[in-house]
């Protein structure tokens, strides 16, 4: 257990699951059994070695990034603790982030935090679009309900929910026909495939989720939205 300021975080969750990834079968059935110890797993068996990163529940509801501090150590990708939908979005910053970004504290982004002005949730807004469309791919390949969240409920809600709903999907939809940028946000989307055994209904699945998030009432924290069926 390691500790950053007041955040215990496990740093040895990694040590737990064999890297065993080629042999693994989902054990999930209808309902999928969403466990955020899979997504460790998975992320682990595959980054941890490759670059140096690993996936772990924080002690806390905020997440963050905590980049390498010393000579053999490892990267640390923190997710709210208990949320499945958290660590997908955590892992998606991370896909996204540079080799630059990934040496700095929370990938050096500026974040601006519930209670927006109209101003501010626009600039959110055209930030979030990429890596909300590589989550809701990472969603639907582990059979998840993914939610488009502007995460603004105390500014005021969105600044266009409308175009940023689209913006994800359009972006979301791209992915799905073109292949996920970059490698790993792919390598990870095709693990959740292969584990979920979801790959042979994807796209009749991704055309109901489609329909269903162009009618959703925006939302705003995914992390603490129940889970019904997609």
């Amino acid at each position: 257990m390691h500790e950053v300021g007041s955040k215990p975080v496990d740093t040895m969750l990694w040590r737990k699951f064999p890297l065993v990834l080629a042999a693994l079968k989902s054990h999930n059935s209808q309902p999928m059994n969403h466990n955020p110890d899979d997504l460790i797993m998975l992320f682990n068996d595959l980054f941890r070695e490759s670059y140096r990163t690993i996936l772990v529940r924080g002690g806390s509801e905020e997440p963050e990034y905590l980049p390498v501090s010393e000579p053999e150590g490892l990267a640390r990708v923190v997710f709210a603790h208990v949320f499945f939908a958290s660590a997908l979005h955590e892992i998606a910053h991370w896909c996204i982030a540079g080799e630059h970004r990934r040496t700095m504290y929370d990938y050096g982004y500026w974040y601006c935090p519930d209670g927006r002005t109209p101003e501010q949730q626009q600039a959110f807004e055209q930030v979030e679009v990429k890596p909300q469309a590589i989550e809701c791919l990472f969603s639907l390949a582990a059979g998840f309900r993914f939610h488009i969240s502007v995460d603004n409920l105390a500014g005021g809600g969105a600044a266009d929910g409308d175009a940023f709903r689209l913006n994800v999907l359009n972006q979301a939809s791209d992915y799905l026909a073109c292949g996920l940028p970059p490698r790993r946000a792919q390598q990870f989307y095709d693990s959740l495939l292969q584990f979920y055994s979801t790959g042979a209904r994807i796209d009749e699945t991704w055309a109901r989720v489609k329909t269903r998030l162009l009618t959703a009432e925006q939302e705003y924290d995914q992390s603490r939205i129940p889970e019904p069926p997609l």
